[in-house]
């Protein structure tokens, strides 16, 4: 793979970098937000693993303009920031991953693994998803509610597709960290928990019937009430 990494601590980045090219990947190295990011709109990259603090332009608007500009290539967020709203920030800028330094290398290469897989799948079926009057496109990447235009992210509108496809099913936690995020957070983490209640909030406050379901100690059910 080609990977860009934008990393300013200067042993880190030469770790990662010679454990990489180990690995047979081809690595460009930028030590700054702004080299990152000019480096990032100018190549054809396979992944970007970004740091979050960063000199010269932060890493989230590194990751927002380069997600306006490439809706599809991979990025990795690798950061010493951990509680669960950094996190929320960065999956809301528009990373695919986030791993929280300090790391082990073995699981970034599994990361960098999956996320390659993850491109090279054949696209999910576009057919218009329903349930009672709210509809997902997924090839508009367009949801409405009773006729009326619904504003996602690109997390809430994973996890809403993810939901939609299982209609009727119980899907625990842990499955929608592996489907929509394709990691796993530590146990104690509530971010499922918030893009739920965020989901909830556009899609079933307003609205009847309700949509999204808790099952308590089991996980969430999308069906009309």
């Amino acid at each position: 793979m080609k990977i860009l990494l934008v990393e300013d601590e200067p042993k880190v980045a030469s770790f990662l970098h010679q454990g990489l090219t180990e690995q047979q990947h081809v690595v460009d190295l930028a030590p700054d937000g702004l080299l990152g990011l000019r480096l990032a709109l100018a190549g054809q990259y396979d992944l970007i693993i970004l740091d979050t603090l960063l000199p010269g332009l932060s890493g989230l608007d590194v990751c927002r303009q380069v997600r306006a500009h490439d809706a599809g290539v991979p990025i990795l967020m690798l950061t010493a920031l951990g509680e669960t709203d950094d996190k929320i920030r960065g999956l809301d800028a528009g990373a695919d991953d986030y791993l929280v330094k300090p790391f082990a290398f073995q699981e970034l290469l599994a990361r960098i693994r999956a996320l390659a897989r993850r491109r090279h799948e054949a696209p999910a079926a576009q057919a218009l998803l329903r349930l009672a009057d709210l509809t997902l496109d997924p090839a508009s990447k367009q949801v409405q509610r009773a006729g009326q235009l619904i504003q996602l992210t690109a997390r809430e509108f994973a996890l809403l597709e993810y939901l939609l496809r299982h209609q009727g099913r119980v899907i625990s936690r842990v499955d929608i960290l592996e489907h929509v995020w394709e990691t796993s957070f530590d146990t104690g983490s509530n971010v499922i928990d918030v893009y739920i209640n965020f989901l909830r909030k556009k899609i079933d406050k307003d609205f009847t019937p309700k949509l999204i379901h808790t099952l308590v100690g089991m996980g969430y059910v999308m069906k009309e009430e």
